[in-house]
Parts: structure tokens; C-alpha cells; sequence
């Protein structure tokens, strides 16, 4: 039996890990680092970039009106990229998550009101993730020890009285009236930067769609690298078995807590710029309908993918008007025809848990592998 001495003598007959090259220089293995940063890290940051790019293009040739929407749709996917990190991933169903959306919307709101800086919108979305974390940790730490519909309430709760909280400090918070929020000044810098490239003015509406997205992109990398390091797998573990996942080491109750300021923290996000993107702050715009789209759009995308979160809520944001119009293209009045939207929309999503239970990614994933397997012969 050959020993370690033998190894390093040279009959190991396998080729060493670092051989020298001809001019008798070694060369370096690479670093801890260099091999992380090689594969997801990498990977991610390329999809982004390329992504901005795409936005870019689009963000540049479209209408005013399809900006807003776009920025609709980022809000949207943002909250719910969150939101499957905390249901898909770690397990922990959420019907409130409309709850912490107010709770950014309306920090913003605060802090934009009265104030005419250039840059208080990535001010305003940075401490609005930072106070909804904080939230996120005081409910996190209840839901901690709560589990199925028990949590499930909780939330339900969370999402019916949060709201309420604006009627009761009425004058600090608008009432039922709400609160308006100004419009975004375009800082001049980045105004002359994007005129340059571009060559077309940036409005205040194209202004919150870049910053949108560019929150978006932001978001989706940090996550998807959670999801895929240490983390991620230990989110996997308490949701697929939760004696085995505390056997092996994992503190339940931290890695619970963990998803759920995260996601509260995306939520907060995606409110901050809802409270921009509307212009006005109110509790009829967080009743429970917001958690339940938000809901939706994991379920139709697929839970536990960020692709399917942003799928997911762009169809929730383009659906309801190209049904809208095809009601009054076909004869039906204006209520009628905003009525058929919400049930075109829930037959949608009842057609797909029916037929794609895992969502729409998750199904054409499962396809995919099960067509790979059956392309190499594996039954």
C-alpha cells in the first residue's frame, strides 16, 4: 500500500495538482476568492449586466405611460422576489406581506416630503429597507415560533391592522386621505450623463423607471446569490425537513428570522418606490388584495425562482388593462369592463395551478430536465 512519502517521491502514477510548465515556474493555484467570485458570483453579474442593457434599450423607446408601467412592474417583482425567498425557500407562508410595503411606502413618504434634494430618492429607498428590516425583525421573531396556518394568520392579521395605523395617527400620516409624495427631481449630473448616451432628456418618470430596475437588478443578484451559498441551503433544509436541518446544527429560529428580514426588507423596497410610482401614500392601497398579488405572482411564476417572481408580476401588472380594453373594444361599459379584469385574472391563476403546479418556471423546468432524461435514455 503506497504511502503519502511515496506520493510526494513520485510514484503516485496520477499527474500533480500543480505542475510546473517547461520554464520551471509554478503555477499559482487560484485563490478561495478568485474561485467563488469564477462561478455564481460571475454568472449573476453578467446576467445583470446584460439585463440593464435590455432595460436600457427599452426604457429609451417606449411611451411615458409604458415607463410607469415598467416601474409597476419592478416594485411588483421586487416585494415578490422577497417574498419567495421567505414562502419558496425557507418555507414560511406569508399572507401580509402588503404590511411591510406600507411600512416603506410610508417612510418614504415622510421622508420626501418637503424635501427638494436631487438624490433623496436612493436616500429615501435606502432607509426605508432599513426600517422595514427593523420591522422585519420584531414580526420575524413572533413568526419564529409559529408554523402552517397558524402563520399564515399572524400575517393576515399583520396586513389587516398595519394600514389601520394611518387612520389612527391621522395627522402625522395623512388619515384616509393619505399623503402626497412629490415627484422625483432628476439630479442634473446624472441628467447631463444620460443625454450624452442617450441622446433624450430624462423625466421624472423614466428617472423612478431606471432606478427601479436598477433597485431590481440590485436585489435579484443579492438574493441569488444567497439562495445559491451557505444560506440558501440552509433555508432549503428547515423547509424540506426541519428535525434533520436542527440535527445537522442549523438554529431553526435564526434561519426564520433571517428570511423573514430579508424579505421584509424587499418588501420595504418595493413600497418605497410604489409610494413614488403612485404619488400619493393611503391605506386603501395596501388592504389585503396587495398581499394576495403579491401572492399570486409567486404562485403563477413558480415559488422559490426569482425569474418566476418577476414573470409572475409582470403579468399581474399587463393582464388587468389588456383586459380592460378588450372588455370595452367588445361593447361592455367601464365598470363592467374593470370588473372582467379581476376575474380574468383569478381564472388565470386557478388555470395555472391547475396545469402548472409548480408555476410557470418551475413546470418548464421540470420539462426540460424530464426531456434531457429521456433524450440520454433514462426512463
Amino acid at each position: 500500500m503506497s504511502t503519502r512519502s511515496d506520493t510526494v517521491a513520485g510514484s503516485d502514477p496520477r499527474p500533480a495538482e500543480n505542475p510546473e510548465p517547461a520554464g520551471g515556474v509554478p503555477v499559482p493555484k487560484p485563490g478561495r476568492w478568485a474561485t467563488a467570485v469564477s462561478t455564481p458570483i460571475r454568472r449573476h453579474l453578467l446576467l445583470a449586466a446584460a439585463a440593464l442593457v435590455v432595460i436600457a434599450l427599452v426604457l429609451e423607446n417606449t411611451s411615458t405611460f409604458r415607463q410607469s408601467q415598467l416601474t409597476s412592474v419592478a416594485y411588483l417583482a421586487i416585494a415578490a422576489a422577497g417574498l419567495t425567498v421567505l414562502t419558496g425557500l425557507s418555507g414560511q407562508l406569508s399572507l401580509g406581506h402588503g404590511a411591510f410595503m406600507a411600512v416603506g411606502a410610508y417612510t418614504a413618504a415622510l421622508l420626501l416630503r418637503g424635501n427638494d434634494s436631487a438624490w433623496s430618492l436612493p436616500f429615501a429607498v435606502l432607509v426605508a429597507v432599513l426600517v422595514s428590516s427593523l420591522v422585519g425583525v420584531v414580526v420575524g421573531m413572533a413568526a419564529a415560533r409559529l408554523h402552517g396556518p397558524y402563520l399564515a394568520g399572524a400575517t393576515l392579521a399583520l396586513a389587516v391592522a398595519v394600514p389601520g395605523l394611518a387612520l389612527y395617527f391621522s395627522d402625522q400620516l395623512g388619515g384616509e386621505q393619505g399623503m402626497i409624495v412629490p415627484s422625483p427631481s432628476v439630479p442634473p449630473v446624472i441628467d447631463d450623463v444620460m443625454y450624452f448616451l442617450t441622446g433624450n432628456d430624462l423625466g421624472s418618470t423614466k428617472y423612478l423607471a431606471y432606478w427601479s430596475w436598477a433597485v431590481l437588478l440590485v436585489v435579484f443578484v443579492l438574493l441569488a446569490n444567497l439562495s445559491a451559498g451557505r444560506i440558501g441551503r440552509r433555508w432549503r433544509a428547515v423547509r424540506d425537513d426541519e428535525v434533520a436541518a436542527e440535527i445537522a446544527g442549523i438554529d431553526l429560529g435564526r434561519a426564520r428570522i433571517l428570511a423573514f428580514v430579508i424579505s421584509a426588507a424587499c418588501a420595504g423596497a418595493g413600497g418605497a418606490l410604489m409610494a413614488m410610482a403612485s404619488r400619493i401614500v393611503a391605506p386603501s392601497g395596501f388592504t389585503l388584495t396587495l398581499s394576495l398579488t403579491l401572492l399570486s405572482a409567486i404562485v403563477i411564476g413558480g415559488l422559490g425562482t426569482l425569474s418566476g417572481a418577476l414573470i409572475g408580476a409582470a403579468l399581474l401588472t399587463y393582464i388587468p388593462p389588456v383586459v380592460t380594453n378588450l372588455g370595452l373594444n367588445a361593447g361592455l361599459s367601464s365598470l363592467q369592463a374593470a370588473e372582467l379584469a379581476p376575474l380574468v385574472t383569478g381564472v388565470f391563476t386557478v388555470v395555472v395551478i391547475l396545469f402548472a403546479p409548480l408555476g410557470l418556471i418551475g413546470s418548464y423546468r421540470s420539462w426540460s430536465a424530464s426531456r434531457r432524461l429521456r433524450d440520454k435514455g433514462v426512463k
